[in-house]
């Protein structure tokens, strides 16, 4: 079944880089909580319980390593709905919490040059941090957290997320802070592999929260979003007595929440490229040197495989500050001694290598590699917790398969009718690099196969070079997309919600301009001349879809004087366009239809949202 589900993969551009989500996405472990301080509150596991029981993807039977192909249960189409618990006394004061956390985002858009409270004034962003972590009274007991920190352009999610499987198969007690969250703030902390319950979270945010809001001053005010994250993650660390941290840096690296770390046991550094030049520089020697800021004095520190540009730098400031710099080569696949890598693609090689070097030389330095070694006899062969983790460890949101169970099925005359078949390939991949990641392969069965791009992506990036990149390798091995719609993020940048909060159909007055701009951009590639928007493209809005046919019709059967344009249209809203991709899926029940939705995280996170409803 597994083999099947996988195969899939191969039917959107060569998609063999998707991978199915498992059941651990939507599991949390639950605690006993005292009236204690949290980081005196003696934990006590008590289990594990399912957080939304009406999640509609693939299941994992704990009991087989095959997926399941049967959903959780029926879904309605109504991409409204919210949860059963929402009004529970823990989700009110979980969304008193979000709230709280809204507050402290100080400007619209990552990138935005602009200076708002709490990001300027008397101390710098690091010496904040200090203070921050002082005012908790963290900073002894982050000086004993047994820290993996690790920096990059592309993969330090992934082996972040490595690293934490590896050492968790090894009996250690794991805590690990990931950026961004998908859909829930809760899934940047996991403890022991699971996303901290909301009991948990709220016990130590409210703790955190009131302590830093009783000291704060005109010139240490509240830390803004990310900073206040990140202290948060080390106070749950601390409290929740981890064994091993593994931090992601959240942008940059010298200049990073993340860098109030003083010594960590290991850092790494993931691929580099050129990515957030807005803040980071527009060369890669810029962003090298911002990403060489997390090495530390004579703490050992490894690197991906980089160009030579990029290794200079990092090799120079090793050298400056004695610190002994690795390469760690990318994992020769027959280590994995039949195994295949979790999180699929031929890039995770790299981040799997830098993983295992990571894992290795933090074993070594806390004494534990000898113990955990001392049954292999070659040393090719890695142990058997390395195997485990690399072969269970979880991303979201990266080359992830959904396969959209909404549509029924109805009896007539005896014969079952299946009303669709629509499959979501998520890949959050926002920078050129990362496009080429993704291959071309159409594969048709016994339905017609139709391949949607559902796209948006920051005004910060350059979208000609990211569309351009996927028209072109999708071009280079015969496949084409049947049409491209393009959508505003469900999300908003000034606030933070749950995963159940309400989501409306429709948003009124929202500025598309930018989707218009994609749009006439996607145009001209596909075209291959420009195209005037004049005021003629229609912007769908509820009372306003394109029709069913739009999304089987060739392109040779629209203009622009039609308002939907002959390969593109732009959608008001998201919940608006899984609607209408859900309808024409049920009224041409021959039809498979394929979106792949890229280009933003945050795109990634509202469309698993909605899916889960």
């Amino acid at each position: 079944m597994f083999a099947r589900i996988t195969n899939l993969a191969h039917d959107l551009l060569g998609v063999t880089h998707f991978h199915q989500s498992d059941s651990q996405f939507f599991q949390r472990k639950t605690w006993k909580v005292s009236c204690l301080p949290a980081c005196l509150n003696s934990i006590d596991s008590i289990g594990l319980k399912s957080i939304h029981s009406d999640v509609k993807i693939w299941e994992l039977d704990p009991g087989d390593t095959n997926m399941s192909s049967q959903p959780m249960e029926k879904r309605d189409s109504n991409v409204t709905a919210q949860s059963n618990s929402q009004n529970s006394p823990i989700s009110v004061e979980y969304e008193k919490a979000m709230e709280a956390l809204s507050s402290l985002i100080n400007s619209q858009k990552r990138g935005e040059k602009h200076h708002s409270p709490g990001t300027g004034g008397k101390y710098k962003k690091l010496e904040r941090m200090s203070m921050y972590v002082k005012i908790l009274g963290l900073e002894e007991h982050i000086a004993g957290l047994k820290i993996i920190h690790v920096a990059g352009t592309k993969g330090k999610g992934s082996t972040c997320a490595f690293c934490e499987a590896i050492l968790r198969e090894s009996g250690f007690r794991t805590g690990l802070f990931i950026s961004p969250h998908l859909i829930d703030v809760r899934e940047r902390f996991r403890v022991n592999g699971l996303d901290i319950s909301e009991e948990r979270f709220l016990l130590h945010f409210w703790e955190c929260w009131n302590c830093l809001r009783e000291n704060v001053t005109e010139d240490l005010p509240m830390p803004p979003l990310f900073q206040f994250l990140t202290v948060l993650a080390l106070k749950i660390f601390v409290c929740e007595k981890v064994d091993v941290a593994i931090v992601e840096v959240g942008l940059g690296g010298k200049k990073d929440s993340t860098n109030v770390i003083k010594k960590p046991v290991v850092c790494g550094i993931a691929s580099l490229g050129m990515d957030h030049m807005e803040i980071l520089g527009d060369t890669l020697r810029e962003i090298a040197s911002h990403k060489a800021g997390i090495l530390k004095p004579h703490i050992h520190a490894f690197s991906s495989p980089q160009v030579a540009e990029a290794m200079e730098v990092l090799q120079d400031r090793a050298c400056e500050l004695g610190v002994p710099l690795e390469v760690a080569a990318p994992l020769d696949y027959k280590r994995l001694n039949g195994l295949k890598l979790s999180l699929s693609g031929d890039h995770q090689f790299i981040n799997a290598g830098l993983a295992i070097s990571l894992c290795k030389c933090w074993l070594q330095v806390t004494g534990n590699w000898k113990t955990l070694s001392e049954n292999d006899n070659e040393k090719y062969v890695l142990p058997e917790a390395f195997l485990r983790g690399l072969s269970t460890a979880r991303l979201s949101g990266r080359a992830q398969i959904v396969d959209d169970s909404s549509f029924e099925t109805c009896k007539s005359e005896g014969n079952e009718i299946s009303y669709g078949n629509l499959m979501f390939y998520l890949d959050g991949a926002h920078s050129p690099e990362r496009k080429r990641r993704i291959h071309s392969n159409e594969r048709k069965g016994n339905k017609t196969t139709k391949q949607i791009l559902l796209f948006n992506c920051m005004d910060s990036r350059d979208p000609q070079v990211l569309l351009s990149r996927l028209v072109n390798i999708c071009a280079s091995s015969g496949s084409h997309f049947s049409k491209a719609i393009f959508i505003p993020n469900l999300s908003i940048y000034n606030k933070v919600t749950s995963g159940a909060s309400i989501i409306p159909m429709d948003i009124r007055a929202r500025d598309l301009s930018w989707q218009l701009h994609l749009q006439r951009m996607w145009e001209k590639i596909v075209n291959g001349k420009d195209v005037m928007l004049d005021g003629k493209s229609k912007m769908a809005s509820a009372e306003n879809l394109p029709s069913h046919e739009f999304l089987i019709e060739s392109a040779s059967c629209h203009s622009p004087e039609d308002g939907f344009f002959r390969r593109s249209a732009v959608i008001s809203s998201l919940p608006l366009s899984i609607k209408w991709l859900r309808d024409c899926a049920r009224e041409n029940p021959s039809l498979k239809i394929q979106v792949l939705v890229t280009g933003s995280l945050h795109l990634v996170g509202d469309v698993l949202k909605l899916l889960r409803r």
